[in-house]
């Protein structure tokens, strides 16, 4: 196969994530970008090399160059699956180039998550005049709701007035690969919601309007809810990094603290598999190690005799 060959079929490919496997516009993005570094990577090989080498020639020595250069492991792992998804599209046209490959091993990261005090002071505490912002109620309504369901940043912004049963505080929601979930809210989060749906936000024409809108009436971004998260983070004593996706990193680690069933979690959270919701029960152990080590009578006592 030739580069321009290369290039043509990853259009294609592009194409069939978006509208057969029905990718986020995260996911397409990323493999986008992936693909068109390796593209700059075979550009930049002599005109010799470019002849003489194959495809997986020249996507072996990329890949190996990548592990030189000291690349996130996880930025690695993912070029990996996107390699791996592209050569089994074109193994569906009858290419085939005969790649192995093995994904680098990753470390295990423990969910980065805000304590169950701290949530609530940003919920209940902070009051909308002190909130920079000029939708207070609607920024209010979003970490409310965030934290509420658990739902992704993405699934938030695609929410239709339609989605939401304020009778029985259900929100119906477009996962993964559209993959459809029923997620659940309080009374609070739905105070919350209607309070800006009936106060601050536009009178809705239809009921499949988004429910999150910004100030020319249009769908939120993703970078937009995350300025709104980083709007609340500035008001508690923490120096770390805050995003949508640690508050349903919070949202899951407080379920499972509480003794919610892990299937449970794993259903709201709308995971494929049960091993994605378990890291989330190292969390909690770590929580329950600190708190035996601080009330236990064994530890109290040997506190006393220091």
């Amino acid at each position: 196969m030739t580069l321009d060959q290369f290039k043509e079929k990853k259009k294609e490919f592009l194409t069939h994530l978006k509208v057969e496997r029905n990718l986020s516009e995260h996911t397409l993005r990323a493999y986008a970008g992936d693909l068109g570094q390796f593209i700059m990577f075979w550009e930049y090989l002599t005109p010799t090399e470019q002849k003489k080498l194959s495809l997986r020639q020249v996507i072996e020595r990329y890949l190996v160059s990548l592990f030189y250069k000291k690349i996130d492991k996880s930025s690695i792992a993912r070029k990996f699956s996107c390699f791996q998804s592209f050569t089994g599209f074109l193994q569906s046209h009858d290419i085939h180039i005969n790649l192995h490959l093995k994904r680098p091993r990753l470390d295990k990261k423990l969910p980065v998550y805000l304590s169950i005090d701290e949530m609530f002071y940003l919920l209940d505490t902070i009051q909308n005049s002190d909130l920079p912002t000029r939708y207070p109620l609607r920024d209010k309504a979003i970490l409310e709701t965030l934290y509420a369901t658990g739902v992704r940043c993405s699934e938030l912004i695609a929410m239709r007035l339609c989605d939401i049963d304020m009778d029985n505080k259900t929100i119906r929601v477009m996962g993964k690969g559209k993959k459809e979930r029923i997620v659940l809210f309080g009374d609070k989060a739905k105070d919350r919601l209607v309070e800006y749906i009936t106060i601050e936000r536009p009178v809705a024409k239809k009921q499949d309007e988004p429910v999150f809108l910004n100030c020319r009436k249009e769908l939120l971004t993703a970078r937009s809810i995350q300025r709104v998260i980083e709007m609340f983070r500035k008001f508690l004593k923490i120096d770390r990094h805050i995003t949508p996706h640690k508050i349903r990193h919070s949202f899951a680690t407080h379920l499972l603290n509480q003794g919610v069933d892990l299937r449970v979690v794993q259903e709201l959270l709308g995971h494929k598999t049960l091993a994605s919701t378990e890291r989330y029960t190292h969390v909690s152990l770590d929580d329950l190690a600190r708190m035996c080590d601080n009330i236990h009578p064994i530890n109290d006592m040997l506190n006393k005799k220091k």
